[in-house]
């Protein structure tokens, strides 16, 4: 058995290897226009849930700096894991870049892995976590969950082998765990709730809607969906008629969506509660060329397309860069065994402004240089 232990540890190990190879400059490309586009947004300003020309505060901030804290050693090296290969985490992945180079400025060299599989996995979230433990090189090690029910347990037992674990991104572990902190969005409850709103308020209070939830089990997801059923309940003549887990898959949230359309004729709207869904339900409305209106989550280029088009009547953005930049300078402090309290609070919330109809054409230029 140890003999397997050790090959499962190096076979993950050349794993990571050649995932940080082959997906690095990719992600560095794509997180970069993603950012690019939050940046501009700054000066543009964006409302926040209603259809008209007030402001709401910036989707992100990207004037970030280093707080004074001094860390205690020249050198770090941390792991990172997360639910799946997206834009999303790029978008994230790029924060933490630009926190590496102050960090760098000030003669500090921080170095890290940053791999999630192809397809969202709890066991293989929970086979990475245990190989990276058992590597032993790493001063932190952080995750964003992907089912906190698997992956809870096994941040206790890292914890209580003496192993500082964090959460960051989108996704916390269950309250209790052992965790020493979280950086990400705090909230993710009242997104669904305020994009359930947002659509029942389209609607008038009345009629048929469905949920697309995203990966069953993670936490954001769960949540999200939550606040879109309680917000819905207070509408006596609205109903959801089906919900479903699409596991972050465009093609799946896609073949979902077409069985409720052909299942519900009088289906009125769809909440969707990731970045992946929006597309694949908005791809099924369009075809079938149904008036069903659509919410969602982020910034998905073809979702911003379908906003702009109409097909989809909002979108919530995340402040990703924030999220990967603060999730760098809290792992520096844990790794110093710096724990929460006046320096850094046990979870470092961060914002999500709903956006309308009337931004996605100067986002699309912005983002991904469509005129």
């Amino acid at each position: 058995m140890e003999v397997l232990s050790v090959c499962c540890s190096l076979i993950f190990s050349l794993r990571f290897l050649e995932e940080t190879f082959m997906k690095k400059m990719k992600r560095t490309l794509q997180a970069l226009a993603v950012l690019m586009f939050l940046f501009c947004m700054i000066g543009t300003g964006m409302p926040a849930l209603a259809e008209d020309t007030e402001k709401a505060e910036p989707a992100v901030r990207f004037d970030l700096t280093l707080d004074s804290y001094v860390p205690k050693k020249d050198h770090y090296n941390f792991f990172f894991t997360y639910k799946t290969v997206h834009a999303w985490w790029d978008a994230v992945a790029m924060g933490m870049e630009d926190a590496q180079r102050q960090f760098l400025s000030r003669g500090i060299v921080i170095t890290y892995e940053y791999l999630a599989p192809e397809t969202a996995s709890a066991e293989d979230q929970k086979n990475r976590l245990l190989a990276a433990a058992m590597n032993g090189d790493y001063d932190v090690i952080g995750v964003d969950v992907a089912d906190e029910s698997i992956i809870s347990p096994v941040l206790d037992q890292l914890a209580d082998a003496g192993i500082r674990v964090m959460t960051f991104s989108s996704s916390d572990a269950a309250p209790g765990c052992k965790r020493i902190a979280y950086v990400g969005n705090t909230h993710n409850y009242t997104d669904g709730a305020n994009l359930a709103e947002a659509l029942c308020e389209k609607l008038g209070g009345k009629g048929k809607i469905a949920v697309l939830v995203g990966t069953k089990g993670a936490p954001c997801h769960e949540d999200r969906a939550k606040g879109v059923r309680d917000t819905v309940a207070k509408y006596p003549e609205m109903e959801i008629v089906a919900e479903e887990y699409d596991q972050d898959s465009i093609p799946l949230a896609y073949d979902l969506t077409m069985k409720i359309l052909d299942d519900h004729p009088d289906l009125s709207g769809l909440v969707c509660c990731n970045m992946s869904n929006p597309v694949g339900a908005a791809r099924a409305v369009k075809e079938t060329g149904r008036d069903t209106i659509i919410v969602g989550m982020d910034h998905d280029k073809e979702a911003l397309r379908d906003l702009r088009d109409g097909v989809i009547y909002c979108l919530g953005i995340q402040d990703c860069y924030s999220i990967g930049f603060d999730t760098l300078q809290v792992a520096v402090k844990i790794a110093d065994d710096v724990l929460p309290g006046t320096l850094y609070p046990e979870k470092t919330e961060k914002s999500t402004t709903i956006i309308f109809r009337q931004d996605a054409e100067k986002m699309l230029e912005l983002l991904y240089g469509e005129f």
